[in-house]
């Protein structure tokens, strides 16, 4: 597949593709009933189709550094490994990441190895989903599909995006045992997932929902009054103890700013965080939902996306964003998937899924062929 298609417009077409799908989930919505069994088939159907078409596209890509950033720093360590080099843990810090990196290596060949790669990316979602959501998992794994780094963490960031996919697996575990089993071997994937995991921690004792709130509130004003305050802080405090995490917070040069260009305040990110900060308010405060997994999904986005607001400035914030967006469309979804809260709920949902993804949309392909 990757002969076939040109790289240039590899990344465009796959949102032109998962625009056809939204379209037909968003016409459908309007005719037929969320709850109704010819409806629950159809899109059992089309979720499978695209959860093997998402693996096939993103796993088959052309090897590009250009086009797809990081994805020949990762040929180029696979390529290594397979010449004999060890692993070497005094540079490699994501310890699991790179053993397995290192197996593939001595049994397949490169492009078999970024095609279990997108696997391991993408099929944890959909088990997250259907242990979660059941017969309606296709409408949440659609949302994790179409958000807005969902594609850029496959072919770019990949041991943080796989990373965040684990992540989802095991909280959707009801063995306590094994949800941390899960979760905990996230962190020797991708070390920022540390973030997640100390927000997981937190949440899993103090299930307030309301001081998380506050918390993300009070965020705001701090980061404007106190500009890059706090990424020197975090870095004085030792919570980031590499070279590349500081690159990210404090501007690591030209090789940083010229690949995440508006630097500054992201007032147009934080309106788009901000959707999820409004939709857990609204089901936890107004519709009064109680679910366990729910509001600590929700606590776990609010404490983490805090932090980001706090680093906000920094050349590469939205390296650290995304520790919190892989969460967003799950938590703007989920409630509307657990229970009937409105009249008409399949076509609320269909609209939210294609406001959703138009912002995606306009990020991603508008936008890009503008400039």
């Amino acid at each position: 597949m990757n002969q076939l298609i040109p790289v240039e417009i590899y990344t465009t077409l796959y949102y032109n593709f998962l625009l056809v799908f939204v379209l037909i989930v968003i016409l459908q919505s309007a005719t037929v009933e969320l709850t109704d069994y010819a409806n629950v088939r159809i899109k059992s159907n089309i979720g499978l189709s695209l959860l093997v078409l998402i693996i096939i596209y993103m796993g088959t890509r052309p090897i590009s550094g250009k086009y797809f950033a990081d994805m020949s720093t990762y040929a180029f360590n696979f390529d290594k490994y397979k010449a004999g080099d060890p692993v070497d843990l005094t540079t490699n810090k994501d310890i699991l990441f790179e053993y397995f990196s290192k197996y593939c290596s001595g049994i397949m060949t490169v492009e078999t190895y970024f095609i279990v790669c997108a696997a391991l990316y993408v099929v944890p979602l959909y088990l997250f989903a259907k242990k979660v959501f059941e017969d309606y998992w296709f409408y949440a794994f659609l949302m994790l599909v179409i958000s807005l780094s969902f594609w850029g963490y496959g072919v770019n960031g990949i041991r943080n995006g796989l990373a965040t996919s684990v992540f989802l697996l095991g909280i959707s575990r009801k063995n306590i045992i094994f949800t941390l089993l899960i979760i905990g071997s996230t962190y020797f994937l991708h070390k920022s997932m540390f973030i997640v995991l100390i927000a997981y921690a937190i949440t899993f004792f103090h299930r307030d929902y309301a001081n998380y709130l506050r918390i993300w509130l009070l965020a705001i004003p701090l980061s404007l009054l106190l500009g890059g305050f706090f990424e020197t802080l975090f870095l004085n405090l030792g919570v980031f103890a590499n070279d590349k995490a500081a690159d990210y917070l404090l501007g690591g040069g030209e090789e940083f700013n010229e690949q995440f260009s508006s630097l500054g305040f992201r007032w147009d990110f934080l309106l788009y965080s901000a959707t999820g900060v409004f939709a857990g308010w609204y089901f936890i405060f107004v519709k009064k939902i109680e679910d366990k997994l729910y509001t600590q999904i929700y606590n776990i986005y609010m404490l983490v996306n805090a932090f980001w607001v706090l680093v906000i400035r920094a050349s590469f914030s939205n390296r650290f964003a995304y520790l919190s967006w892989f969460l967003l469309g799950v938590v703007i979804i989920y409630p509307l998937l657990k229970k009937q809260l409105f009249d008409k709920q399949h076509l609320i949902i269909g609209r939210i899924i294609f406001l959703y993804f138009a912002f995606t949309y306009v990020l991603n392909v508008l936008l890009v062929k503008a400039k």
